[in-house]
């Protein structure tokens, strides 16, 4: 039986959820075009992000001229909100819509609050992509699954956002990108990294390669699909160095995906666990260092402990 909204680490299965999943990545793609038209570019791709919220995700003010405008996904009225600086707004309800009338009522509404932009149509790393406005195939929205997915989400952007205090080195926020429909952290090691092949489906190489011009490690939460069809956690690094995918990272049902080139935790091993927060960050730790060392980074340099509120961090 699938766990309700109200608990902590709740379930996921992804076949009760796929079309909706399907539908609200797609949506977030179109939301994520919107800031990527308007906003200037950002090492890594980083301005194109959406963030959570204790509501859902959010893109963040997004300029527009002398004013800014953000676009705001509540998974709990399920509702999506259209703000401007300036102090108007609109919104309309979530469920019952198809992609293209989702993309027709995100326009309209903007034009309606006289924010000129004009996006790409074609959704981004996914097979077989159909025109935005023209996509009436996926139409499903299961609320209690979305509710379900945005506590997942905020757990994580909150464990993820205490890994990050413990590195001294170049990281980037926690952010969600709605090309992959991930939340992810990633570290840097400070060098340069060889020039990425490209090669990703349905994304430009340049973004590709500018993306990965330095040498990273990087960890997410991915609600699951192809060759891992349930919820996990991934890490990764770029360039993977020679010993990295027979490291032991921890816990025990980590292992590292071939098919992916990456380690993966199962979500359920984390939800399951009786303290999962210290379980997922183990996951994060572990396959963090089996990059840091296998690829010989500055960690003295780089690494502190983790951040305490209130607390100075002692130098």
């Amino acid at each position: 039986m699938s766990s309700t909204p109200k608990t902590r680490w709740p379930d996921l299965p992804t076949a009760e959820w796929r079309d909706t999943s399907a539908a609200l990545q797609l949506w977030t793609q179109i939301v994520g075009k919107i800031r990527l038209t308007k906003t200037p570019w950002l090492n890594h791709s980083w301005h194109v992000t959406l963030y959570v919220t204790a509501r859902g995700l959010t893109t963040s003010p997004i300029p527009d001229g002398d004013r800014t405008f953000q676009i705001d996904f509540d998974f709990i009225d399920h509702v999506l909100r259209i703000s401007t600086s300036d102090g108007a707004g609109r919104h309309f309800a979530l469920a019952g819509q198809s992609v293209a009338s989702f993309y027709a009522a995100v326009m309209a509404n903007l034009k309606d609050l006289g924010v000129d932009v004009a996006i790409d149509e074609m959704p981004n790393e996914l097979p077989d992509p159909i025109r935005f406005s023209q996509d009436t195939r996926h139409t499903s929205y299961d609320a209690n699954a979305v509710q379900r997915f945005h506590q997942i989400l905020v757990n994580c952007d909150r464990v993820f956002k205490q890994f990050r205090t413990g590195f001294l080195g170049k990281a980037s926020p926690v952010h969600f990108f709605w090309g992959s429909f991930d939340l992810a952290v990633t570290r840097f090691s400070g060098r340069k990294a060889p020039r990425h092949p490209g090669g990703v489906p349905h994304l430009p190489d340049d973004v590709v390669q500018e993306a990965y011009s330095h040498e990273v490690s990087s960890a997410g939460f991915w609600p699951g699909g192809g060759a891992i069809d349930y919820p996990a956690f991934y890490s990764y690094a770029y360039p993977e160095p020679a010993g990295y995918r027979t490291t032991t990272v921890r816990p025990d049902a980590a292992f590292f995906s071939d098919a992916l080139g990456e380690f993966i935790l199962p979500y359920d091993a984390v939800r399951t666990a009786p303290d999962p927060e210290s379980v997922l960050l183990d996951f994060l730790q572990s396959s963090y260092e089996a990059a840091a060392i296998n690829a010989s980074w500055n960690r003295d340099a780089l690494e502190c402990a983790l951040g305490k509120p209130d607390v100075v961090r002692k130098v």
